[in-house]
């Protein structure tokens, strides 16, 4: 990645991860305080239930006359009886607990539950039940919750560092192609500049202006328009133009004399078969349909071979015997920027130029292929 790209990568990671860290702190602490206050509440009614037991225990024991018969308390629970005279008559009670009346509070890690139920029975005015179970609770509650969060925190990185690779991977292939486009760019428009300066210094060294000269310059000058024409129709908005019945006939003858320069160039022969033929079509569009097909079919066939155009209603057909399309390549040469060959030079546009205009006005398009045979493109409407 570039350095544009790992800023990007690293602020959607950044972003991501905070936003996540935020909402799962906010998370874990509702979940942590609702928890503690269910804790904290069973606690209560937990001792609550104890002190009811033990205080009907003494009250059954004054009411019939019998033996005080005290139930068991619970682990990690223990409990006393307060006299009415403040005395400490069963059980033990630190000394800094105060006894005011009802009451539950937390001291020292242990929770108190101060009750007057047994009223007086025996001389006992208040039941003391002490337990440090809730604290235990509270404790195992505290490492679930930061265990919990830490696995989540650890997720959310993994999920958050698969998302931005998912994330800056069509990024990543955008800029590979930008750049390369730029590369074939530079390349593409090289060589007729370079041509252009020469033709044109050669001319002037001479003084006169031969042939040769005069076809370089304008071989030349097409090839940057054709260029020009390709990226203007990527790039470029332009006005929406309403389709018309064409006749492609003489679109495609015109074409067909425009390249036949470049075509001579590399002694490359047409072979045409053309009849009139109609189609709902704006004229630039099919102006730059057929360009691109016959710039291509000349860029990827070998010196002395023959392009074999056919016309007629409601199909048109290119064939060459150039270079060949890889099988496994078909699929992918209608997309941006892809090149089916490395040999010609070009950017990887001109087919999928031709993919969307055919998509704008309904035009079925097939291509067959063979390596060191040619292609083959067939269009129908």
């Amino acid at each position: 990645m570039n350095k544009l790209e790992k800023r990007s990568f690293h602020s959607f990671l950044t972003l991501y991860i905070v936003s996540s860290f935020l909402f799962l702190a906010l998370a874990g602490f509702w979940y942590y305080i609702a928890q503690k206050n269910a804790l904290q509440n069973s606690n209560y009614y937990q001792m609550q239930h104890l002190s009811d037991k033990i205080s009907a225990a003494v009250i059954n024991s004054h009411m019939r006359g019998g033996g005080l018969h005290l139930p068991a308390p619970p682990s990690e629970t223990e409990f006393a009886l307060i006299s009415t005279q403040d005395d400490v008559v069963y059980g033990t009670l630190a000394p800094e607990i105060k006894i005011t009346g009802n009451d539950f509070f937390e001291k020292s890690g242990y929770s108190f539950l101060v009750s007057n139920a047994p009223q007086e029975h025996l001389n006992i005015k208040y039941v003391v039940i002490k337990s440090n179970h809730y604290s235990k609770q509270l404790e195992a509650l505290q490492a679930v919750v930061i265990a919990m969060t830490i696995a989540i925190a650890l997720g959310i990185i993994a999920v958050a560092w698969i998302l931005s690779k998912l994330f800056m991977r069509p990024i990543h292939q955008k800029v590979k192609q930008l750049e390369q486009f730029v590369q074939d760019i530079s390349h593409e428009l090289n060589t007729p500049i370079t041509a252009l300066q020469m033709s044109s210094k050669r001319a002037l060294q001479k003084g006169v202006y031969d042939e040769k000269i005069l076809t370089n310059i304008s071989i030349s000058t097409k090839q940057l328009l054709s260029i020009y024409q390709s990226l203007a129709f990527l790039n470029f908005s332009t006005p929406k133009q309403e389709p018309i019945q064409l006749d492609l006939q003489p679109l495609l003858e015109d074409s067909i004399a425009y390249y036949a320069e470049l075509s001579h160039a590399k002694n490359i022969s047409f072979k045409t078969d053309i009849e009139n033929s109609i189609l709902l079509i704006t004229e630039e569009r099919a102006k730059l349909l057929f360009s691109n097909f016959i710039s291509n079919a000349i860029k990827y066939s070998m010196p002395n071979t023959t392009i074999t155009i056919t016309l007629r209603e409601h199909f048109f057909s290119i064939e060459d015997e150039g270079v060949g399309i890889d099988s496994a390549k078909l699929e992918e040469i209608f997309k941006p920027y892809e090149r089916s060959s490395q040999i010609a030079g070009g950017f990887g546009v001109g087919l999928s130029i031709v993919k969307q205009i055919c998509d704008e006005f309904n035009i079925d398009v097939m291509v067959e292929s063979k390596i060191d045979e040619g292609s083959c493109f067939t269009l129908t409407w």
